[in-house]
């Protein structure tokens, strides 16, 4: 039946190119923002997933800058403490030359004295931060033996999340405390000559008044474990700024890893959407045209009343 009140093709056409304008909606956003899920409404399970894991993406970059902060730190400490070993080496060698003979014990001491002076300058300057490991006092308030590096950011599968530590143990890496001197090189010991003197490694004296060969014997002794002790510290020192670096690129790794993640959920594959978007383009100019036809075909009835 010829209707002039309804006209069922036009009808149809229009809600084909109404579909049609729709989907190609979808695919021009999807060209314009790189992104398949850009919003809740498109998979809201898949938005969930992908916002919480750029959050989490956004705290592991923090914690990458933490450990970068505490890799700086270390290799403070321990390009000082191999300049401690360099120079308590060099007192030990000045402390057997002075065990000989004759030699004049004088000019020796004002030697160690420079190296003394070095040792406690270099020790201070370890600093990075407004943190010193190395020089400390111990009585201050806020003081901590322990030294903290954020590590890591985990979030548990029941969606609880906690943040992991490296813990840094400085009480044997001391160079020097105020508050009690118990560091390496300013803890005392009293040697058995006849001079019996109470002294450090960042303090002894070989002029002191009945200093004989025993008493540099004993220092010299003293002076050899001290070195040993900033040995095993520079090691230790090592070991954790290599547990450090690896834990950097780890974090480094994992952060690359949730981005690919990320993107294989909400990214569009921009082949198949440019692909999509010239057939849907096709589409719509069809669209039009059947429209087109369709209104034309209403008006054929106007010849029925010529």
């Amino acid at each position: 039946m010829a209707s002039i009140m309804t006209n069922p093709s036009a009808m149809t056409a229009l809600k084909s190119l109404a579909a049609t304008n729709k989907a190609l909606e979808t695919t021009q956003a999807r060209i314009s923002t790189g992104l398949r899920v850009a919003e809740a409404s498109d998979n809201a399970a898949y938005w969930s997933i992908a916002t919480t894991m750029r959050s989490d993406n956004k705290a592991l970059s923090t914690v990458q800058d933490a450990l970068g902060l505490g890799a700086a730190k270390l290799d403070v400490a321990y390009t000082a403490m191999n300049k401690a070993i360099e120079v308590v080496d060099e007192i030990k060698a000045k402390l057997v030359a002075a065990s000989e003979p004759g030699v004049d014990r004088t000019k020796i001491q004002s030697e160690i004295d420079a190296l003394q002076e070095q040792l406690v300058s270099n020790a201070g300057a370890a600093s990075f931060s407004g943190e010193n490991w190395l020089s400390v006092d111990s009585g201050a308030a806020g003081y901590s033996a322990t030294k903290s590096i954020v590590a890591s950011f985990t979030r548990a599968s029941d969606g609880t999340v906690s943040v992991t530590t490296i813990d840094i143990d400085i009480t044997t890496m001391e160079l020097f405390d105020a508050a009690d001197q118990s560091g390496i090189l300013d803890s005392t010991f009293t040697t058995t000559g006849a001079g019996a003197v109470t002294e450090s490694v960042s303090t002894l004296d070989i002029t002191a008044a009945n200093v004989d060969d025993t008493d540099i014997s004993d220092m010299i002794a003293n002076v050899d474990v001290a070195l040993r002790d900033l040995t095993t510290s520079a090691s230790n020192l090592g070991a954790y700024k290599k547990r450090v670096d690896l834990q950097a690129d780890f974090v480094s790794n994992l952060m690359d890893a949730i981005d690919r993640g990320v993107g294989q959920l909400v990214d569009a594959d921009m082949n198949e959407e440019s692909t999509r978007l010239q057939a849907l383009q096709v589409q719509q100019q069809l669209g039009i045209q059947s429209l087109s036809i369709a209104n034309q075909n209403a008006q054929s009835i106007l010849s029925l009343f010529q």
